[in-house]
């Protein structure tokens, strides 16, 4: 099956820290022998794509510490499309194919690579913040095989549930980071989109108490229906009592961290047990001040970070079209790509909304 393909595309292109256009008329990528070239079904807006936007010096750079991202580049890592050609090299997929790929592009020939440990490559590649990785805020998007990972996406995935497989993978992979057991009481701070999937995901591996919490409590109610035991808001309640009460003072077994703000990860310590476990996720905006000594001489923690989605997106995609994990209602608004500046403001949370994402 032979498609004609424009030569150009509308897109979104970033060339620095608040210099985001809606370019009309951008190159659609060349496929090359080793790609695949899909046309976009739809694209989900991280709080990473909105932080980037903001001129974040983790992605811009500092005087003394040299950007991260390299533009002009389409932002958009959480995307999905149809494959409207193949490379010559390419015998593993065909056009008309519906894929997504992880966000990470791995090298295959760093030490991490090689170990099987592709999320943490060490060049760190990822679609959508390099000239040679663009993402999916576009029309058509380029994978190269030898550097992706590609995940078919069943015709029957709504595309509402479809743009959150990249996150419910990052969600999926803090929950394994975490070791959940049915003995366990775990507290799970925040409930966001990515919240949301670690709370659907933490409900299979049927813990003793599933606590949520949230300065929300639209989305405490959401974390309600997607399986948390209960649901807390910090701004209504000394929340770290309270697990003292429900613990007979010892603390929470598992404190899963998906706020990204300094105050949950103190929090969490305050409240966790001795010998507990704690997993960070989130890319925080500002450092986090905290007494160490928590971590080691006064309750020796077992503290793990969770970057990424690695390994998740099969389970994750199983998951999502038998119904085992929970979606609905998860994406709050849908925009085409030239209403991008307001999806961006909705993005942000300011109006209520959870994800908010992009459909072409």
């Amino acid at each position: 099956m032979e498609i004609i393909l424009p030569k150009r595309m509308k897109a979104l292109v970033a060339y620095g820290p608040a210099d985001y256009r809606l370019e009309q008329s951008w190159p659609v990528p060349e496929c090359g022998p080793d790609d695949i070239l899909i046309k976009t079904e739809g694209c989900g807006i991280c709080s990473s794509d909105l932080k980037c936007l903001h001129g974040a010096p983790q992605y811009w750079g500092t005087e003394t510490t040299p950007p991260w991202v390299d533009p002009p580049f389409i932002p958009g890592h959480e995307f999905l499309g149809r494959i409207v050609a193949v490379g010559a090299h390419v015998k593993e997929y065909v056009v008309g194919e519906r894929i997504t790929c992880d966000q990470i592009a791995p090298c295959g020939e760093c030490r991490f690579c090689r170990d099987g440990k592709y999320w943490m490559c060490q060049p760190h590649r990822m679609y959508g913040y390099f000239k040679d990785y663009c993402g999916g805020m576009a029309e058509y998007v380029r994978i190269q095989t030898k550097h992706a990972k590609i995940s078919r996406v069943p015709e029957e995935l709504a595309l509402e549930s479809a743009v959150l497989i990249e996150p419910y993978g990052c969600a999926k992979h803090a929950v394994d980071r975490a070791s959940i057991t049915p003995e366990d009481i775990v507290v799970l701070s925040g409930a966001g989109t990515l919240g949301l999937g670690m709370t659907t995901c933490a409900r299979l591996c049927k813990p003793k108490q599933l606590i949520v919490l949230d300065m929300k409590d639209d989305r405490l109610a959401k974390a309600k229906e997607f399986g948390a035991d209960q649901v807390w808001n910090p701004g209504k309640m000394d929340v770290v009592q309270a697990i003292m009460d429900l613990t007979d003072g010892y603390g929470c077994d598992i404190y899963i961290e998906a706020t990204g703000h300094p105050a949950s990860v103190v929090q969490g310590m305050q409240m966790i047990r001795k010998l507990g476990t704690f997993v960070e996720f989130s890319v925080f905006a500002e450092p986090t001040t905290l007494d160490w000594s928590i971590i080691g001489d006064k309750k020796e923690l077992n503290v793990l970070g969770s970057h990424i989605s690695p390994y998740t997106y099969p389970f994750v995609i199983q998951g999502m079209a038998d119904g085992t994990l929970k979606t609905a209602g998860v994406v709050t608004k849908m925009f085409s790509l030239d209403q991008w500046e307001d999806a961006f403001h909705y993005a942000a949370g300011e109006e209520g909304d959870i994800k908010v994402a992009f459909r072409f």
